[in-house]
C-alpha cells in the first residue's frame, strides 16, 4: 500500500524473449525482438542498478521469482495480475507464455491472478477454445488477453468478427469469466495497425453486456477514439498499461491526456498497470502517479478536473478490485496477517 491506497497492478508480464523461445522459420525474429527490447528502454526510469547495469540481459526468460522481487518487494504493489502475451508472430510460446504466467499465480496465489491468452489464428478456432478450457478450469484463469493486430494479414483478426471472436467470448462467459482485455494500439515492430485501431470493441461491448472489456495502451495513437468508446459504453474500461512510464519524459503530454480522460471517462474506469517487467519495476512510476497533478492552465482553459486522492485511490486497486470481485478489506488483513501488505509512504506533492 501507499499510505491507505491499496495497489492491484493491473498487467505484468513474465516474458520470455530468449533465443530458445524464437521462432526457428522467422528468420527476423532476433531482429525484431531486439528493436522492441530497444524501444521499451527507453520507458525505464532510471535508478535500478540492476537494469543499468550493461551485463544485464534482457533477452531472457522471466521466472516467478525474479518478478515477485521486482513487483512487490522492490515497490508498494500489494496485488497484481500476471498476463499471458499470445503474440506467435516471432515466438514459439508466445511472448508471454501461460506456463510462466501461470507459475507466478501458482507461486503466490494470495497475490497474483492468472490472466490467460489465446489467439483463434494460431491453430485455429478449435484449439484456441480448447486452451481457454484448460487455462479456466485446469489453470485458474480469471481473465484472458487478446492480440488481434499482426505482422501478417493472414494473422490478423477483428475483435467484432461473430464467427471468429463471439464464440471465445461466450467460452469464457459460460465459465464464468467476465473480464477480457484486449490490446490496441502501440504497435510492436511491423505489425498492421489498422488491426490496432479500437473500434471494433464496440459490437461486442453491446452485445455482450455482462463482460467487462478492458483495453490496454489507451489504444494510442488512437487516443480519441478510445475516449469517445471509453465514455459511451458502459462496460469499456482503460489500463494504463505502460503509459504512465511517458511521463518520465512527455510530463505534459501525460498530464493532458488525464485530464481529459478524467472528464470525459471518469476515473472509476482507469485501471493501474505497471508493464513490469519490460517497463522496468513498479516502484518509480508509482511515485511518479501519486505526484502527479493537472496544471492549472489545463484546466482552466480545458475543463479538466484536478486528479485528487479519491481518485488515485480508485485508480490504483479499488476499480479493478471491483472488476475482479476481491474484497479490499478482507485481502487487507490476510495479506497484513501474513505480513505481505506494504506499508510505504509517498507524500503527493
Amino acid at each position: 500500500m501507499i499510505d491507505d491506497i491499496f495497489v492491484f497492478d493491473n498487467a505484468i508480464h513474465l516474458y520470455d524473449m530468449s533465443a530458445q523461445n524464437l521462432r526457428e522459420d522467422r528468420p527476423d525474429a532476433a531482429v525484431t525482438r531486439d528493436s522492441i527490447l530497444k524501444y521499451v528502454k527507453t520507458l525505464r526510469w532510471p535508478g535500478n542498478p540492476r537494469f543499468e547495469d550493461p551485463s544485464f540481459n534482457w533477452a531472457r526468460r522471466w521466472e516467478a521469482e525474479d518478478m515477485y522481487d521486482l513487483v512487490f518487494k522492490q515497490s508498494a504493489t500489494d496485488m497484481a495480475m500476471a498476463q499471458v502475451v499470445p503474440m506467435f508472430d516471432l515466438f514459439k510460446n508466445g511472448e508471454s507464455p501461460v506456463a510462466t504466467q501461470h507459475a507466478m499465480a501458482a507461486a503466490y496465489p494470495d497475490q497474483v491472478l492468472f490472466c490467460g491468452g489465446v489467439d483463434p489464428m494460431h491453430r485455429g478456432l478449435n484449439y484456441a477454445l480448447d486452451q481457454m478450457d484448460i487455462q479456466m478450469h485446469d489453470l485458474g484463469a480469471r481473465s484472458f488477453k487478446f492480440y488481434n493486430g499482426h505482422d501478417r494479414i493472414a494473422d490478423c483478426w477483428r475483435c467484432d468478427d461473430e464467427r471468429l471472436a463471439y464464440p471465445m467470448y461466450e467460452r469464457a462467459l459460460a465459465a464464468g469469466v467476465n473480464v477480457l482485455q484486449f490490446h490496441k494500439g502501440n504497435p510492436w515492430g511491423l505489425q498492421n495497425m489498422e488491426y490496432l485501431q479500437p473500434y471494433d470493441i464496440q459490437a461486442p461491448a453491446r452485445d455482450f453486456p455482462g463482460i467487462s472489456f478492458i483495453v490496454h495502451h489507451l489504444a494510442l495513437p488512437y487516443f480519441e477514439q478510445m475516449v469517445s468508446i471509453a465514455a459511451r459504453f458502459p462496460n469499456v474500461y482503460l489500463s494504463l498499461a505502460g503509459y504512465i512510464s511517458l511521463y518520465r519524459f512527455a510530463p505534459r503530454r501525460v498530464q493532458e491526456h488525464l485530464g481529459r480522460l478524467l472528464q470525459m471517462v471518469g476515473p472509476e474506469k482507469l485501471l493501474w498497470a505497471s508493464e513490469a517487467a519490460l517497463a522496468g519495476g513498479p516502484a518509480p512510476t508509482l511515485k511518479a502517479f501519486m505526484e502527479l497533478e493537472i496544471p492549472e492552465d489545463l484546466r482552466r482553459d480545458y475543463g479538466y478536473p484536478q486528479i485528487t486522492y479519491d481518485a488515485k485511490k480508485k485508480i490504483l486497486g479499488e476499480n479493478f478490485a471491483r472488476l475482479m470481485g476481491i474484497n479490499l478489506e478482507e485481502k487487507k488483513h490476510e495479506l497484513a496477517a501474513n505480513g505481505k501488505l506494504s506499508t510505504q509512504k509517498v507524500e503527493a506533492a
